[in-house]
């Protein structure tokens, strides 16, 4: 592969992401699905590729007619489907750069109620899914018991955990699984704005959200993913001076760091694993490198809250950077979809999503309002919307929920991000399923996180539900 059809395949997805956009702009419905230009460019890179319009040309002409690769090169192709391992990676590792880690305290009491919501969601995300492997889907179907863990991986983990899990799926056996899991991301992105958007507009016309009094509506500029003028705000911040070294250099440079540090602390794991334990279970020759790139972001952030003085690092840099790659590793791991995998097993991608979404929207229904002692419905909303889509699903529908950050739905979701992310929606935890059910079956797993599962739900009902709004109030105010 040369460097300059590596070059000229980013210029692409460059080119397919600005076209993206103004389908977005010009699009009334993917306004108002708000769907992100990325989705939308990596299916557009996928409806020109080989999966459709190749296998289209093959249908009509024969394997020798034109186009049945598609319009990209095969070279493009094979430099997209390596993307997806390269970037999760850097999202990850920006997850906290930038962002003062907040006291043990003062984060646990604000989001306590929200962490045992979400760890409800996503083990039992798993719960549903390793039950259906169990009594269906492996007896019945004929598939691979690490079926079971696609409902978290898709939908709790989103189209990067996905992607980023391909050399997983594949060192399994089980590549199909990366597939099924990026339909699933999709069904679940599109379904977490469909569904939050509906619920809000249920939770003000019932009285169940607070802060809102009227239908929840969304500007026009909004929709097509714009700005107005007067609205327009500094993307980041300068915070070296550019004579000495470029600003984007230095962010991109802690990053590298980041990253190094986690490759480091997996790669010491794997030789602990070899020298002590590898003949009896091996899981962490199975574990990819973005779960240890964000434990060393952390480890960045915590010297960087220690010795930095001067603010040298620019959380909106970093969320800059985290944005740029996001981006691109959604359009390639899209572009290079394998439809015929979805096809053939789509009873089994039907079965899995129909059963993530009930579980979901149920847990956030019947749970939230009793885990949750204030404002239980905005910042339900950003966890349903997270379990079902990605992080920034779960913004979408706190920002429409509560416009004028009324509630501490915002603030308490920050937090308990920083003790959910290492572990669940592309943590440690998603990141060792796989090798986990693999070497063991599906059944010791499906303990484990039933386990789980009750006890984040007593804790949630019995400790944090029995919490009165005042003494919550008074709580965090101590902390």
């Amino acid at each position: 592969m040369s460097p300059d059809v590596v070059g000229l395949s980013l210029l692409v997805l460059g080119v397919v992401l600005l076209v993206a956009k103004l389908v977005r702009i010009r699009s009334r419905t993917a306004q108002k699905l708000f769907l992100p230009s990325s989705i939308i460019g990596g299916f557009l890179a996928l409806l020109v590729g080989p999966e459709v319009v190749g296998s289209i040309a093959e249908a009509i002409g024969g394997p020798d007619a034109p186009l049945t690769g598609g319009l990209w090169p095969a070279e493009f192709l094979e430099v997209w489907s390596s993307l997806p391992g390269l970037l999760i990676s850097v999202v990850f590792a920006t997850l906290f750069l930038g962002e003062r880690i907040p006291k043990v305290r003062t984060a646990a009491e604000l989001a306590g109620p929200q962490l045992a919501l979400g760890v409800t969601m996503a083990s039992g995300q798993y719960v549903i899914g390793l039950l259906l492997a169990v009594l269906v889907l492996v007896p019945f179907l004929g598939q691979d018991p690490m079926v079971g863990a696609l409902i978290e991986v898709g939908f709790e983990g989103g189209h990067g955990t996905a992607a980023g899990l391909g050399d997983t799926f594949a060192e399994l056996g089980f590549p199909e699984g990366q597939d099924l899991a990026l339909a699933l991301a999709t069904v679940g992105v599109v379904s977490g704005v469909v569904v939050g958007i509906a619920l809000v507009n249920w939770g003000v016309r019932t009285g169940r959200a607070e802060v809102l009094e009227s239908d929840a509506k969304t500007s026009l500029a909004e929709q097509r993913g714009l700005y107005e003028k007067d609205e327009q705000e500094p993307a980041a911040m300068l915070t070296v001076r550019t004579a000495s070294v470029e600003p984007l250099a230095i962010h991109f440079a802690v990053v590298a760091v980041a990253i190094l540090l986690g490759l480091a602390l997996l790669e010491g794991l794997q030789a602990l694993e070899r020298a002590l334990w590898a003949d009896t279970v091996e899981i962490f020759a199975f574990v990819p490198l973005f779960p240890l790139a964000m434990i060393g972001g952390v480890a960045v952030q915590k010297l960087v809250d220690r010795f930095d003085t001067t603010g040298i690092v620019d959380r909106q840099m970093m969320l800059r950077i985290q944005g740029i790659a996001l981006d691109l590793l959604i359009v390639s791991a899209l572009a290079t979809l394998s439809l015929q995998a979805i096809a053939s097993s789509w009873v089994t991608f039907l079965v899995l999503a129909v059963a993530g979404l009930a579980w979901n929207i149920g847990v956030f229904a019947f749970l939230a309002r009793r885990m949750i002692p204030r404002f239980w419905f905005e910042r339900g909303i950003g966890d349903l919307g997270q379990s079902l889509g990605v992080t920034a699903t779960g913004l979408i529908l706190i920002r429409v929920a509560d416009p004028h950050a009324a509630t501490p739905a915002m603030e308490a979701f920050g937090y308990k991000q920083l003790a959910f992310e290492p572990f669940f929606g592309g943590g440690l935890v998603t990141a060792a399923a796989l090798p986990l059910i693999f070497q063991f079956g599906p059944v010791p797993l499906l303990v484990f996180m039933s386990v789980l599962l009750v006890v984040s739900v007593g804790v949630g009902v019995l400790v944090f539900g029995r919490r009165s709004p005042a003494e919550e109030r008074a709580r965090v105010a101590d902390a």
